[in-house]
């Protein structure tokens, strides 16, 4: 009796057909189940706001005593440069998916610089305030809002250093670029946090 020939032709059309078929059966969700998340924290950061507006338009003493405003020229300088990263960025993403490797670490390592100029520039601003996270409300607001956003800045340059490093690797992203999609789509919703955040606590005094 003869061996039965359990192999199979992968160069067989009726094969490749079933293969596609199933790759089709099973999408990659990837990319929806990261814009839930970020819809999970818009969520987070719209809650934060109504208290702000709520807490501002209600309070009987809303400022601390001795403060009469908050300096807008440096977090204004700031906000420049933040929402400028999210052209780089964009071009960084066009200059990869023409597979040019130094025109999008160029633009990626620039975004990398501004959003680590806006983190300095904030360090800055906190340094040289004269209330503290329990001075009122308003310095509770300030401090969890402006932090809170910080502390998404600071996830966001930590997320693009590690795109960055993986570029050097050979044929890294021969297989997609999801990494590089998402760190962008992140740092773009940091980037409207902010304005809505700028507007908010700066022009709204």
């Amino acid at each position: 009796m003869q061996p039965t020939d359990t192999s199979i032709d992968s160069s067989n059309p009726i094969l490749e057909v079933a293969q596609a078929a199933t790759l089709h059966d099973h999408p990659d969700n990837r990319m929806f189940g990261f814009v839930v998340f970020l819809l999970s924290e818009s969520v987070i950061f719209l809650s934060f706001f109504v208290a702000y507006i709520v807490y501002k338009t209600t309070a009987l003493n809303w400022l601390p005593v001795g403060v009469t405003g908050l300096e807008i020229r440096e977090p204004a300088i700031n906000t420049v440069v933040l929402v400028s990263s999210s052209f780089t960025i964009y071009l960084a993403e066009k200059f990869l998916h023409k597979n040019n490797l130094w025109g999008f670490r160029a633009f990626w390592l620039l975004t990398i610089a501004m959003g680590s100029y806006f983190l300095y520039g904030q360090a800055v601003e906190w340094s040289g305030l004269t209330f503290g996270f329990g001075d009122g409300v308003f310095g509770g607001s300030f401090y969890l809002l402006t932090g809170f956003h910080g502390l998404h800045v600071f996830t966001g340059v930590l997320l693009q250093l590690i795109m960055l490093v993986r570029s050097f690797f050979p044929d890294n992203y021969a297989k997609g670029e999801f990494g590089v999609e998402s760190t962008s789509l992140f740092w773009h919703f940091v980037d409207v946090i902010w304005i809505a955040l700028f507007i908010l606590i700066y022009v709204w005094q």
